[in-house]
């Protein structure tokens, strides 16, 4: 069975750093685009950053741009999501997904999706 696991979420203040990761199992993700979103209380499901299986192509989205890094380790099957400068609205529960089609991950549409961690920032 496919199986996305994310973990590092936590309770942190404003102007500080998490690294989230997402273990991936049960196949390899070979030409798969993967990606981290969030949700917020009373919001939409938006993307957060998304990177190609080489890691060359990344996005960002403009609310994180410069703060967030996508990275992923093919050998280990695992994709990362550093945070810096963490805002009070970056608090949310962030997901990890995988599509062959970059395109339809930036629509939400993931073939895997994990449970998600929770990250909550305070001020």
């Amino acid at each position: 069975q496919v199986q996305l696991v994310e973990s590092g979420g936590g309770l942190v203040q404003a102007g500080g750093s998490l690294r989230l990761s997402c273990a991936a199992s049960g196949r390899t993700f070979s030409g798969y685009y993967m990606g981290w979103f969030r949700q917020a209380p009373g919001k939409e499901r938006e993307a957060v950053a998304i990177i190609s299986w080489s890691g060359v192509n990344t996005y960002y989205a403009d609310s994180v741009k410069g703060r967030f890094t996508i990275s992923r380790d093919n050998a280990k099957n695992t994709v990362y999501l550093q945070m810096k400068s963490l805002k009070p609205e970056d608090t949310a529960v962030y997901y990890c997904a995988a599509n062959t089609n970059e395109g339809s991950l930036r629509l939400l549409r993931g073939d895997y999706w994990g449970q998600g961690t929770q990250v909550t920032v305070s001020s």
